[in-house]
């Protein structure tokens, strides 16, 4: 897909994602009546807008593992649900905790999380895909953030999400972002079972001194 389409494809998304938030939150009055969330939209059309210069892609490439492709369904579901449902519960005050306090700090994370989403993205570039796959080209980086962890932009998106849930201060939001956790995890084995074939001994090298999501801990 050319950069004007990816543009074109990543604005008619974020106006939808922000649409089920609107719509959740009761309206445009309501939602915007609200400082942090005016931030947070900021937020959302920045990284929105940044992404698709990223280098990223849906490719194949070369060889792909097609028996993952279920997990970009259940990241849809949850991604729509995600939208609607924690602005619903703040609307209604079910399952929210704390005030503009917990808003702002949401605000905060939901940036750091989609940062540290696409700096991976930028590095690997064409490398990146939205799939399971080997791209033409492809090498093993294990310098920069991927000195550290494996799975760095997984990581921006665990913490992007707990960040939009806290934006609504929101329990549900926050039990949707745990319920990304089964699927996220069984993408990580995929992509890490094909690496393995790909670059073999090297990658388990790099496996034995780095972590998965979080220094040190896994």
């Amino acid at each position: 897909m050319s950069r004007p389409g990816l543009l074109l494809a990543t604005c008619v998304g974020t106006l939808a994602y922000l649409g089920l938030a609107i719509l959740g939150e009761g309206g445009f009055s309501a939602f915007f009546s609200h400082s942090p969330l005016v931030a947070l939209t900021l937020v959302l059309f920045v990284l929105s807008f940044v992404a698709p210069f990223s280098g990223g892609n849906l490719s194949s490439g070369i060889r792909e593992d097609r028996h993952n492709r279920w997990v970009l369904w259940v990241f849809g579901l949850i991604g729509l649900l995600s939208a609607f449902l924690p602005a619903y519960t703040d609307r209604l005050n079910v399952w929210t905790f704390g005030g503009e306090g917990v808003r702002w700090l949401g605000v905060l994370i939901f940036a750091a999380g989609g940062a540290l989403r696409l700096w991976p993205v930028f590095v690997l570039g064409h490398r990146f895909s939205g799939l399971v796959a080997i791209q033409p080209g492809h090498r093993l980086v294990t310098d920069g953030i991927y000195g550290t962890i494996r799975h760095p932009s997984y990581l921006g998106l665990m913490v992007g999400s707990i960040g939009w849930a806290l934006a609504f201060r929101s329990g549900a939001g926050l039990a949707l972002a745990v319920l990304t956790l089964p699927p996220l995890l069984a993408r990580i084995d995929a992509e890490e079972a094909l690496l393995r074939t790909e670059f073999g001994e090297a990658y388990e090298a790099y496996c034995a001194r780095t972590s998965r999501l979080i220094p040190g801990l896994y």
